[in-house]
């Protein structure tokens, strides 16, 4: 789909522009907070939620989840999840739509979702979910949400620059490195998960398919790249099994169900954790 490749390609050379707008740690800062806001939000709703129903909450607030996953723009909560479900049923199989193993590394990290036949979204998949029309229009509208993110960017830029001109920040500015910047980190920690996950690290669970433990992943991703923890038992709401598998996400969770906005987190029995603890972790990296 080259009408979606060329402007792909375009927002990642758009990352160059830095050079000439400079930085403020306005910017720079804005493009961390939304870099942490963003994964979060696909890890814990896109994933967790949405995917594999790792706990609930209401749905004002599971709209909230999708809309901030959405300003990712990685598509719509039904479409991500529905082919999220997909890739676990066949993970690293004939039909696993972005396995290295099958298809190579390039495709598994960005090569999958630019393909004609994985733009529909599956609803049959995702029945659960689908029967909320705001879900659906934010799925139907995907593009909606990260370009309002782009120019509210783009204005409050614009209103420092006129109003605190010392801290040195411009609209174009916040837009290069609280949009293009932050939205290619996060694409590419989300990516590395479905490529990098499943070839390089370590195997504590024999699991039908080539899932590791990546633990430079799991910091970047907030949790995500426990990756062979997941896929032997991915209904959990935490990803790192045991208190030194750091799993930010799951602490986030955590911290948000004191409040009461999402609860019945889903736990790791204790079978699994027993199981682990008697299985030391495999280095493995083919």
């Amino acid at each position: 789909m080259w009408e979606q490749i060329v402007p792909y390609i375009v927002l990642h050379l758009a990352c160059i522009s830095v050079i000439w707008v400079g930085w403020s740690v306005v910017a720079a800062a804005t493009a961390l907070v939304l870099y942490a806001v963003r994964v979060f939000a696909l890890t814990a709703f896109y994933h967790r939620y949405f995917s594999h129903r790792a706990f609930k909450t209401s749905r004002w607030f599971q709209f909230v989840g999708a809309l901030s996953a959405n300003s990712s723009m990685q598509r719509g909560p039904l479409w991500w999840a529905a082919h999220h479900r997909l890739h676990h049923r066949v993970s690293d199989a004939p039909g696993d739509l972005h396995s290295p193993h099958q298809d190579g590394f390039l495709w598994s990290h960005m090569g999958w979702f630019h393909d004609r036949a994985h733009q529909r979204t599956n609803h049959e998949a995702i029945r659960d979910f689908a029967k909320y029309p705001e879900l659906v229009a934010l799925d139907k509208y995907d593009f909606v949400a990260p370009l309002g993110l782009g120019v509210l960017l783009i204005a409050a830029g614009e209103a420092l620059r006129v109003w605190r001109p010392s801290l040195g920040t411009s609209g174009l500015q916040m837009f290069v490195w609280g949009w293009v910047i932050s939205t290619v980190a996060v694409y590419h920690v989300t990516y590395s998960i479905n490529s990098i996950a499943h070839l390089f690290g370590t195997r504590r669970y024999e699991t039908a398919d080539s899932s590791r433990n990546n633990w430079l992943l799991a910091l970047l991703s907030f949790g995500e790249g426990w990756h062979n923890n997941h896929h032997h038992y991915p209904s959990s709401a935490r990803q790192g099994f045991y208190w030194w598998e750091v799993d930010i996400s799951y602490g986030v969770l955590v911290m948000l169900s004191w409040v009461g906005v999402v609860w019945d987190l889903r736990a790791v029995p204790e079978h699994v954790l027993e199981a682990g603890r008697r299985s030391p972790a495999v280095c493995d990296a083919s």
